[in-house]
């Protein structure tokens, strides 16, 4: 499957691997993959190409959807070396407490439960939203998409144990007036040969406020960023060195070196998916340069955030991004 646009905002430029926004730290679970490729599942039934709105590209997808708070954390492994694969996108989607998918039907136009994150050097994730409702004929599950190059993608679901979700909506009725799930993952014909690798952790957090789960599969790869047919043109015109100090506290440098004359537009975007700087270089010469981030008040981003580097080579337009963490 061929990736078109990272984010309509950085004008329709193509997406190439991408290193995750945020530092997240190993973690033990019980719902590990065993490096075992994760079975594939129909992307539907209501899927929509996540590029198409910028709105995508964030953390939180609930938009105020009324439901028990979920924190979704995902991991992703390649299944040639069983390593994290740091760089690789995650669409996620579901349905909102009372089987509704956004963009559809009477829900036409609208984005709630939807969203997509990057992998950090972990090979993780994380999402904020709140726990599905059921419709007829499926468990409660969530539909995710793993952008390994620009020419793999690993389509599947995940469900949680089923008694963990049943608690989860009779312990608030008031927010699930459907009830509980009435099939267990067993009687949906979708997990029909089974669910042991798409099955997610869901616990209680009485301090967050919130259900806490967990998700690990894994895909095609080594471990690292796939390469596809966009990946080999983009290193025909520049590659992009890692951001240095990382973390910062006053000031970052990215190495660039261009392989052609090129206009050069680079941009800062936070944990939510908005722009908070950008800058021309110009018309840059073949050979190395240096990307400069200087702490002031008009640029220098708090928290974690994204570079994006955006270049124009003779008409056509090419990116990539290095993630780059913030210390006050």
């Amino acid at each position: 499957m061929i990736r078109r646009q990272f984010l309509k905002a950085a004008g329709s430029v193509l997406a190439l691997p991408i290193i995750g926004p945020f530092q997240a730290t190993a973690r033990n679970s019980s719902n590990r993959s065993n490096c075992v490729l994760v079975p594939s599942e129909i992307a539907g039934p209501f899927p929509l190409d996540l590029n198409e709105n910028d709105f995508f590209f964030r953390q939180d997808i609930t938009e105020d959807k009324p439901g028990v708070r979920l924190r979704q954390r995902v991991r992703i492994l390649g299944d040639e070396n069983c390593e994290p694969m740091a760089n690789v996108r995650v669409n996620v989607w579901h349905c909102d407490r009372d089987g509704g998918y956004s963009g559809y039907g009477t829900e036409e136009g609208l984005t709630y439960c939807r969203g997509y994150q990057f992998t950090d050097d972990n090979g993780e994730c994380e999402f904020v939203t709140i726990v599905p409702g059921w419709y007829p004929g499926r468990v409660t599950h969530m539909h995710f998409q793993v952008y390994v190059s620009s020419q793999y993608s690993a389509i599947s679901q995940w469900t949680w144990p089923h008694e963990a979700v049943v608690g989860a909506t009779n312990d608030h009725p008031e927010l699930y007036p459907a009830g509980p799930d009435p099939l267990a993952p067993e009687q949906d014909g979708a997990f029909v040969d089974g669910f042991e690798w798409q099955l997610a952790s869901l616990e209680w957090d009485e301090a967050a406020g919130e259900y806490d789960s967990f998700y690990e599969c894994t895909v095609q790869g080594e471990g690292t960023s796939g390469v596809g047919l966009q990946e080999r043109q983009n290193a025909e015109v520049m590659a992009l060195g890692d951001c240095h100090p990382n973390p910062a506290t006053d000031r970052a440098y990215l190495p660039l070196t261009l392989r052609c004359p090129a206009q050069v537009t680079w941009s800062i975007w936070n944990l939510h998916g908005q722009k908070i700087h950008a800058q021309s270089l110009g018309q840059c010469a073949p050979g190395e340069h240096r990307l400069t981030l200087e702490r002031n008040e008009a640029a220098w981003p708090v928290g974690p955030c994204m570079v994006l580097v955006e270049l124009n080579v003779e008409g056509r337009r090419f990116t990539d991004v290095r993630r780059l963490m913030i210390q006050r």
